[in-house]
């Protein structure tokens, strides 16, 4: 054993940092504590206290459908708008957030009546207010559960008194708002064809409907010509396809294009005429000629050039479109008589194209948009052959009580359709290969169809008494309204641009009624306010049940129930959602809201949904749009950026994400991505996410324990004071602090988060935390440097447990609750002040980049065992910078002024405290003067 003494332990001596802020944060146990001492403490009204009297900014929340567990999409829309809220009270403002539900419709609707299914129950057969009383216990039910996973992920909000669609005044004021449109005249009933779904035999909105790729039956059909001005057309064929066979039997006429070039066309012993540059497909695609295939090789304006059989073809004569004016055809099953037998006219339509077909369009004005305007303007009515659940009509002379019309079999090439047509000898062609989008309902995930019912409409361009329309109302307000990203003002301005009349009636039950009274002699809508506030004031208090025939008499006052019609339908979903600016912000209910909203928040989707029919109500009511500002996001996609599906697998259910990982982790995560755009998420990202999680913590986790004891008698007052160090950080501190200002109003929270992550890894972490190390721990208290670096980091700890708050709410509570048990929330707390301190960037970015490159050349050194850590190294450099500065910013031994950077071990003596290598210290383990002096 050796006789020599032992060196000193100095440990006791150095200023470790003591914190009980564990690393591991465990997320998924603490945060639902947290969560719980927010509601007992009633933190939400809390904040409205601390904020009475303060600007306001309202930010509406859009109603998410009261119908399924939240899904990732929820909780990135959800985590957006609590950050838009908690960042605008961050800055002092009173922003009140009141979440609300959209509870009718038939989604809801459609849930009961699987559950009847099940059971082998009829729905029409329960009594309707029994009916209504499950859809609304179904909708109360997913609202009290979401509810309770929303605040799991720490959203805060009045969640005491959310505002739901299906409450007896919203329903009210929903009838009330209505009555305005009616009053103003903009209300009218008409028949047009609509988007019907007979699987829910109701007529659906364009947000309801997405496309699908599907194969339909294609068919080419001859209606003989029976009069023309032209002389040969008459006892010839005109040739119509279609991909919807089912509505031949609604057949009314013919279009033609005015500047279309027909010819006729001798084949097989009968005239056809088709459009002269689609002649060759259809007789290719119908196998006309004697079964042979042609195949045509180009087309001139007087022939068709290919290869024949003799007798083929016989091109008889051509025809200009508006030649065809006065020409009438017959239906094919006109044999049946009375409607088959009336006359079917040719129109001129300028939407007929020769982009496919035969340039000849039948026209059913029941079920097309084109059909119906072309036909109602030369005097032909829809007949409503079709029923809501896609059969024709019993009497229908032909295939009366069948269907389903989208039924494929039913169109089927050898379906009853298409038999009889070959049977009457009017079918060319029929086959089931033509591949096209179709619209389907997005619900049911079945085909609609457009079918011409009486509905209720809004009109768009109607004026309104002051030069202006529902329209141009609406596009001035796109134009007065912030959108951000700026490309959604183009969108939703080709959607109102282009628009058609709104549809407001739906045929279902679960919904707020269209409670309008309709003379029956004159069909007059009957707008009167005492009947209307009647009726308002009876479903104020029982809700959509009152509007029942058993109260028509109380409603119509000192009129008859006998001569009124008590219209039946209720109001699109849209539509209700459209008001709910009307009873959130504007009733009183909620006294911290206010009317219009600073900001609507939504996917992109939402410009033809919520954004939009909350401008139309609006403008059609109230002459302008109920918020200032729109702000939307895109769809989260899996990690290869594939659309989610639950049939795909492909989902990432942010509740079981909360189980393992904890909510902060989800809001980090949306808080991160560029929202604006579609983005990703999947177990490696979350995985980045974490990590990216960890280094906060850590951050605070330092700072709290660097903060251990800190007081104000030991804070340094004089900024001006401080070393360089601490005045450039400051000097960082008081930039960022402009950037996060700036990035809030931009609503820019990608890069608001990236810049804090990016400052608590690049400045603190990895540069001032790692230089001042030494002071913290082997400075004496006293020490001036020592105490300008702990009020600076005190500083810094205050503006980044605020700035962070918004992102990491539950660990910016605990971190506040770590170091000040007894001061309340962190999320009462206001913008932090950051002192304005000057630096020169250009020459601390020269800094910077000269203490990377000699970190650079230090690290093969050790590597290589040659160095045990930089404190060895001695350092020569091409700086004229202070010596023992430069020493100090490089954490290295002693620092030399030369022409090029070069790295060498040091032979001075290590300190036995600090262990730095100093010429002063005569032995290892000896003391350098300051810790000589410091543990004297």
């Amino acid at each position: 054993m050796s006789d020599a003494p032992d060196k000193p332990d100095y440990r006791s001596t150095v200023f470790l940092p003591k914190t009980d802020f564990p690393m591991k944060a465990g997320l998924p146990q603490q945060e639902p504590g947290i969560a719980a001492r927010w509601e007992s403490e009633g933190l939400y009204q809390q904040v409205r206290v601390a904020r009475a009297g303060r600007e306001k900014f309202i930010l509406h929340d859009g109603p998410p459908y009261a119908n399924g567990d939240m899904h990732i999409g929820h909780a990135l829309n959800h985590i957006l708008k609590d950050m838009v809220v908690r960042t605008q009270t961050l800055l002092g403002k009173d922003a009140p957030y009141v979440p609300g539900w959209d509870c009718h419709g038939l989604p809801i609707e459609w849930k009961v009546e699987e559950q009847y299914r099940k059971k082998k129950l009829n729905k029409d057969e329960v009594p309707v207010k029994e009916f209504r009383a499950e859809c609304r216990a179904y909708a109360q039910h997913w609202v009290d559960r979401q509810r309770e996973q929303l605040k799991r992920l720490g959203i805060g909000g009045n969640w005491d008194k959310p505002y739901l669609t299906m409450n007896y005044e919203a329903e009210a004021t929903i009838v009330s708002e209505l009555y305005k449109f009616a009053a103003s005249g903009q209300l009218y009933r008409g028949a047009k064809p609509v988007m019907w779904s007979p699987v829910e035999k109701t007529a659906l909105a364009e947000a309801e409907i997405e496309y699908e790729d599907i194969v339909s039956t294609q068919i080419d059909v001859a209606f003989e010509i029976v009069e023309s001005p032209i002389p040969e057309l008459v006892g010839a064929h005109a040739v119509v396809w279609t991909t919807t066979p089912w509505t031949i039997p609604v057949n009314q006429g013919i279009a033609f294009g005015p500047e279309v070039e027909y010819g006729l066309y001798q084949v097989e012993g009968r005239r056809l005429l088709i459009a002269k540059s689609l002649f060759p497909a259809t007789y290719t695609r119908t196998r006309l000629g004697k079964g042979s295939s042609i195949e045509f090789v180009e087309v001139t304006p007087d022939k068709f050039v290919g290869e024949f059989q003799a007798g083929d073809l016989n091109h008889l004569a051509d025809f200009k479109g508006s030649d065809l004016a006065g020409t009438i055809a017959r239906h094919p099953m006109h044999k049946l008589g009375g409607f088959f037998a009336k006359p079917r006219p040719f129109l001129p339509g300028d939407f007929v194209t020769t982009d496919s077909g035969t340039g000849l369009v039948h026209m059913a004005p029941d079920h097309g948009e084109d059909d119906f305007e072309l036909c109602k303007a030369h005097g032909i009515d829809p007949v409503f052959a079709v029923e809501g659940d896609g059969k024709y009509r019993e009497d229908w002379l032909w295939l009366g009580g069948q269907g389903s019309v989208i039924n494929s079999k039913f169109n089927a090439p050898d379906g009853p359709i298409n038999s009889d047509l070959r049977e009457a000898g009017a079918l060319l062609a029929a086959s089931a290969d033509y591949q096209h989008s179709y619209p389907h309902s997005w619900r049911s995930k079945a085909k609609v169809i457009y079918r011409c019912t009486p509905q209720w409409f809004v009109a768009m361009d109607k004026d309104l008494g002051d030069g202006t329309t529902l329209r141009s109302r609406a596009l001035k307000a796109i134009t007065d309204t912030r959108w951000v990203p700026e490309k959604g003002e183009n969108r939703i301005r080709s959607m109102v641009e282009g628009r058609p009349d709104w549809v407001l009636s739906r045929q279902r039950a679960w919904g707020v009624p269209i409670a309008l009274f309709v003379e029956r002699k004159t069909g007059k809508l009957l707008v009167d306010e005492e009947v209307n506030a009647r009726i308002t004031g009876k479903i104020a208090e029982q809700g959509v049940d009152a509007w029942d025939p058993e109260n028509a008499a109380y409603f119509l006052g000192n009129r008859s129930p006998q001569d009124y019609e008590m219209v039946g339908d209720i109001l699109d979903v849209w539509f209700d959602s459209g008001c709910t600016h009307v009873f959130t912000l504007e009733s009183g209910h909620w006294p911290e809201l206010r009317w219009p909203a600073d900001l609507y928040l939504e996917g992109s989707d939402q410009h033809r949904g919520w954004f939009q029919s909350s401008l139309l109500e609006s403008c059609g009511t109230r002459g302008r749009a109920p918020y200032n500002a729109v702000l939307t996001h895109g769809f989260t996609m899996d990690a290869k950026g594939l659309k989610m599906s639950k049939s795909i697998g492909n989902t990432v259910d942010p509740l079981k994400v909360m189980e393992t990982n904890g909510a902060d982790i989800i809001r980090l995560w949306a808080l991160s991505v560029d929202y604006t755009e579609d983005h990703r998420i999947g177990d490696e990202i979350l995985k980045g996410v974490a990590d990216q999680y960890r280094k906060l913590r850590n951050t605070f986790r330092y700072l709290l324990g660097a903060l251990d004891g800190f007081s104000d008698e030991e804070r340094l007052a004089d900024v001006a004071a401080y070393p360089e160090l601490e005045r450039y950080m400051l000097h960082l501190a008081s930039e960022l602090d402009k950037q996060l200002k700036q990035a809030v109003n931009d609503f820019d929270f990608n890069s608001y988060t990236r810049l804090l992550t990016d400052f608590c890894n690049d400045d603190l972490s990895a540069f001032f935390f790692d230089i001042r190390k030494d002071v913290l721990y082997c400075d004496a208290p006293s020490s001036e440097t020592r105490r300008a670096y702990r009020t600076t980091l005190d500083t810094l700890f205050q503006a980044l447990v605020r700035w962070l708050a918004p992102v990491l709410v539950f660990t910016t509570e605990e971190v506040w609750g770590t170091r000040y048990p007894d001061a309340g929330s962190v999320h009462l707390l206001e913008w932090p002040e950051i002192p304005a301190v000057d630096a020169d960037d250009a020459k601390w970015a020269e800094l910077r980049d000269l203490r990377t490159q000699v970190t650079e050349a230090i690290e093969p050194l050790r590597r290589d065992k040659m160095l045990g850590s930089s404190l060895e190294a001695e350092v020569t450099v091409p700086s004229t910078a202070d010596a023992a500065f430069l020493a100090e910013l490089f954490i290295s031994s002693t620092v030399h002024h030369g022409d090029s950077l070069a790295v060498a071990k040091t032979n001075h003596h290590k300190c036995g405290r600090c262990w730095r290598l100093l010429p002063e210290v005569e032995e290892d383990g000896l003391l350098c003067a300051r810790c000589s002096e410091v543990v004297s």
